[in-house]
């Protein structure tokens, strides 16, 4: 891993550890657990789509580390490995179809997030009623994964517009391909 790619790692972990905190802020749905906007998704959608899995899995994978030892503690970071680990996988399988643009992945990534955290909530309480909060979860994905996945849309739009541009981009340096942005680059906008 060279030096630009540390610090890029660095930066876009910052920025997840940032937006997961603000988004605590947010009143999203007072009264309703575990409903929140899903900000730091935007960053594994960026890793996701303009850098590679396996650094899309590591982001993850810190994000939930640090944001847990920050933020929520041991059962915290159970949960959030869960949900991220579920939902990055499932944004994976779904980002390879033809047809499915970024804003349906933001949606897919939301729902089965949701889904790995009530499957560890299932396990932590011992019953399963707690798949009965499915539907309220699931409704709150689709609203919070298509506005997470616009605002990535349109960030993603202004990096290939700047600084991100494939004529300008060295790929060997940050770890993004070039033939990627090349072939997808109007496919944000």
């Amino acid at each position: 891993m060279n030096t630009k790619l540390i610090a890029r790692f660095g930066l876009l972990i910052a920025v997840a550890l940032v937006l997961g905190y603000f988004e605590r802020f947010i009143p999203i749905a007072s009264g309703l657990p575990g409903v929140k906007l899903g900000l730091a998704n935007t960053v594994l959608l960026y890793a996701l789509y303009l850098m590679n899995v396996k650094n899309a899995f590591g982001l993850m994978l810190i994000k939930v580390l640090m944001s847990g030892l920050l933020f929520a503690g041991v059962n915290g970071m159970l949960y959030s490995f869960a949900g991220g680990l579920l939902s990055l996988s499932m944004m994976v399988l779904i980002k390879r179809l033809e047809n499915v643009g970024i804003v349906g992945v933001s949606v897919i990534g939301a729902a089965f997030h949701n889904v790995g955290q009530l499957m560890v909530a299932s396990m932590v309480v011992q019953t399963k009623g707690v798949i009965f909060y499915m539907p309220i979860l699931l409704v709150s994905a689709i609203i919070t994964g298509t506005l997470t996945g616009i605002i990535s849309k349109y960030v993603f739009k202004g990096l290939s517009a700047a600084s991100l541009h494939p004529s300008r981009l060295n790929s060997n340096e940050i770890g993004v391909t070039n033939e990627y942005l090349k072939k997808h680059s109007t496919k944000y906008l």
